[in-house]
């Protein structure tokens, strides 16, 4: 069982004031109602604590108020408030947990705990992480400023595109899925620390692919990635250097990949509709290293001269019926 004050020493070091208030003394001076302020928190991800205990700092009052100021400007409701609250539970939960995992193997590696942990190494970590909390929460920021200048700039180029429907979250663009191949066996020949490196790597340089080439990463399942774009011959680049990675790096994985063009719905950071459902299943059926296209990919790199784009035989795909895939390769292959 943990240690009460050890505890409580992780929460006030990390969150830089002391527990104050109980749930009922918080809402009370944030002037909230206590089930919407419940929902809030539980949107966070954030488990409520008992009504009696000392759960709750300045930061998270000043939070509150925010809140409820936001709540009197006309194109801000109570909904909108529990989704952002849902995505930003969900993207800093990751983030928290990825850092946290960078930030410990990093002061393992330099002794700074050297066996299992005990309350003294962990101060000594918190010790280290309030020192440099400073300065990520600014690259933190400044990260999220880059981001959402990137989605401005994303919502620009659609409002002047005849099939995108931007109050819908709708538009027409190429979705691709990258896929480790035979991730499932290889992962039982590694240990933890095998894998961890492994599924790093196979997810950074699919990260920086997609970003030299304009695309957007839409999720990683560790042996698999989700990216989008705009432009049907950038994604199939995207989808042709990832699957040649292996030939030039031996220590890449082999991967798969399968593109698919059409109309999507964006929701949430998350993206859903056919094309989704049909770059996951060609990608289930395509062989190692290679790349498969649907007919409307193809038809929108018809007059592409750097690709080669060759109709196979039709297969039946999962919910989706019958389909012949197409085979991408560079036109010099």
């Amino acid at each position: 069982m943990a240690d009460p004050r050890l505890s409580q020493d992780i929460e006030e070091t990390l969150l830089g004031s002391p527990l104050r208030y109980t749930r009922d003394e918080i809402e009370e001076r944030a002037g909230m109602d206590p089930e919407y302020a419940r929902r809030i928190w539980q949107a966070l991800g954030l488990p409520a604590p008992p009504d009696d205990e000392r759960a709750f700092t300045d930061g998270d009052l000043a939070a509150l108020l925010e809140i409820r100021e936001l709540l009197t400007e006309e194109v801000v409701d109570e909904e909108m408030v529990l989704q952002l609250a849902r995505g930003v539970g969900q993207t800093m939960g990751r983030l928290a947990s990825w850092l946290g995992d960078v930030w410990l193997r990093s002061l393992s590696e330099r002794n700074a705990f050297d066996g299992p942990a005990t309350p003294e190494t962990v101060r000594a970590a918190l010790k280290a992480t309030s020192d440099l909390q400073p300065a990520f929460e600014r690259l933190l920021v400044h990260g999220w400023r880059r981001q959402l200048a990137a989605a401005g700039l994303r919502a620009a180029a659609g409002t002047i595109s005849e099939t995108a429907d931007l109050a819908a979250g709708v538009a027409h663009q190429s979705v691709g899925f990258a896929d480790v191949v035979s991730f499932t066996r290889m992962s039982r020949r590694m240990d933890g620390d095998e894998l961890a490196v492994f599924v790093e790597r196979f997810e950074a340089t699919a990260t920086e692919v997609v970003a030299e080439l304009g695309g957007r990463i839409v999720k990683t399942l560790g042996d698999e990635v989700l990216f989008v774009s705009g432009d049907a011959a950038a994604a199939a680049e995207i989808g042709l250097r990832i699957a040649e990675r292996c030939e030039e790096d031996p220590d890449f994985p082999r991967v798969r990949v399968g593109l698919a063009h059409g109309e999507i719905i964006m929701r949430h950071g998350d993206v859903f509709g056919t094309p989704v459902n049909l770059a996951a299943r060609l990608t289930a059926v395509a062989r190692p290293g290679s790349v498969l296209v649907d007919k409307a990919l193809a038809a929108e790199l018809a007059d592409a001269r750097d690709y080669d784009v060759s109709p196979l035989r039709p297969r039946i795909l999962q919910g989706l019926g019958r389909v012949r895939p197409r085979l991408l390769r560079r036109a010099d292959a």
